[in-house]
């Protein structure tokens, strides 16, 4: 804390992000200086956040805030995992699974409101991080079919902007017929010595999955953000008559994509590996695309999932 007995706060803001406006931006800040001393970082580029959070180690804050979409949120979250400062969230971005997830309220205003009353009750406690090769995770960890999605919307950001969960669902429909029923990347899966076979691995640190608009995607069950393991299903095949079938699943409240006989589940994982065996004519490996909370990150031949328990310090 200052002298005036205010804790010290580091928000750490997406410009770009969907709802983050400069006007929105100045109100937010305004309304937070009245509780706490506030420093502002805005992002310019890709992976600039984590950066900012890594150097705020050192800045002597009580509380850094991530304001902007998931993407932001695993930036900051890169930043700062296995330290003891701890990290809040204001929600800027289309789904905002991170703030959801956490009781925060998905409306910025009332997000900022209940922020403000965290001043009164500080009360730092530790979640969960999934990881990936070296890269943390918050709530998923896609490997498939999925990432194929994601790797298309962020590519186009004022489309995935202005139409959100049916710009995905466009490219969710479009990649499934170009790619994923004709000629998949074959998957190979190991979990505790034993091998399994796919074509997308989902992997996820809480529940849900993600939301499409106001409806959560329950994929992984028995999974929570502070239970030490990650949760995975593998899609062992993608032909039409399967993927029509799952899908509802995945929109209904009643029925479960895992009792789905096309569907493979892992609870309680704490380490696995994903590797392509497809290749192609010239005999190179296929690489299949991967994402992380809602971010494309690139192709990869292999990736090891790990859970990292208790990475994160957060108020929420």
């Amino acid at each position: 804390m200052n002298g005036n007995g205010k804790r010290r706060l580091l928000v750490i803001v997406n410009p770009y992000a969907t709802t983050v406006s400069d006007r929105l931006k100045n109100l937010v800040i305004y309304a937070l200086q009245g509780r706490f001393e506030v420093e502002v970082e805005a992002t310019d580029r890709a992976e600039h956040a984590i950066e900012i959070g890594r150097d705020a180690r050192d800045g002597g804050y009580d509380l850094v805030v991530a304001f902007g979409g998931d993407g932001t949120v695993n930036e900051v979250v890169n930043g700062l995992a296995g330290t003891d400062i701890p990290v809040t969230f204001l929600p800027g971005g289309n789904t905002n699974v991170v703030c959801r997830t956490l009781g925060i309220p998905n409306d910025v205003v009332d997000a900022t409101e209940h922020l403000l009353s965290l001043a009164d009750d500080f009360q730092p406690r530790k979640i969960d991080l999934g990881l990936i090769n070296d890269r943390y995770f918050v709530f998923s960890c896609g490997a498939g079919i999925d990432a194929t999605v994601v790797e298309k919307v962020d590519a186009n950001p004022r489309l995935k902007s202005k139409a959100g969960p049916y710009f995905y669902s466009w490219h969710a429909i479009n990649g499934y017929l170009r790619q994923y029923m004709r000629n998949p990347v074959q998957l190979e899966v190991t979990v505790d010595g034993v091998v399994h076979q796919g074509v997308t691995a989902l992997t996820q640190n809480s529940d849900p999955f993600t939301y499409f608009a106001k409806q959560p995607i329950h994929v992984c069950e028995n999974c929570e953000i502070d239970d030490g393991s990650l949760g995975m299903v593998l899609l062992k095949r993608a032909n039409q008559l399967d993927v029509m079938s799952i899908v509802p699943r995945l929109l209904s409240a009643k029925l479960s994509a895992t009792k789905h006989r096309q569907v493979e589940t892992f609870e309680h994982l704490m380490e696995a590996t994903v590797r392509s065996v497809s290749t192609d004519e010239s005999g190179t490996i296929r690489e299949f695309p991967v994402q992380v909370d809602g971010d494309y990150i690139g192709k990869f031949e292999e990736i090891t999932l790990k859970a990292a328990p208790e990475a994160l310090t957060i108020i929420a």
